[in-house]
């Protein structure tokens, strides 16, 4: 229920380690996709479910720094700002917790095909855009 409240303008979901273990086929990350999940920042992920999540188009990240995790509680709000740009450039992510009035540090681990796949929105909206250019 309070994912559908955010659906239209996107959310997070901020996890732990080995986050997406036991959910290697593609339907673990399609709950996520459909509720406007648009990133995940965690500490760890499973392999599988990590590229899964590149190809639904939903930015993987993880903490810089795995202590600040512990600063996160539920209904915190957070904003991830100049993501485009970071990824873009290999750079961190900064992400802002608007609830504490701070901030921390995200990386991702994309090669450059599959940072052009999470620019353009994931594997299918790549491959659209391919056979448009065409």
């Amino acid at each position: 229920g309070r994912a559908m409240e955010y659906r239209e303008q996107g959310s997070l979901i901020v996890g732990g380690d080995n986050y997406g273990q036991g959910s290697s086929r593609e339907h673990a990350v399609l709950g996520p996709r459909y509720l406007g999940v648009q990133a995940v920042i965690v500490k760890s992920f499973a392999r599988i479910h990590w590229q899964n999540l590149v190809n639904f188009g939903i930015l993987p990240l993880t903490f810089a720094d795995p202590a600040d995790w512990e600063e996160i509680t539920r209904g915190d709000v957070l904003r991830i700002r100049n993501a485009r740009k970071a990824i873009r450039s290999g750079d961190t992510v900064t992400v802002e917790n608007v609830t504490r009035k701070t901030e921390f540090k995200a990386v991702h681990t994309m090669s450059p095909r599959q940072v052009e796949m999470m620019l353009a929105g994931g594997k299918i909206n790549l491959i659209k855009q391919k056979q448009a250019e065409k």
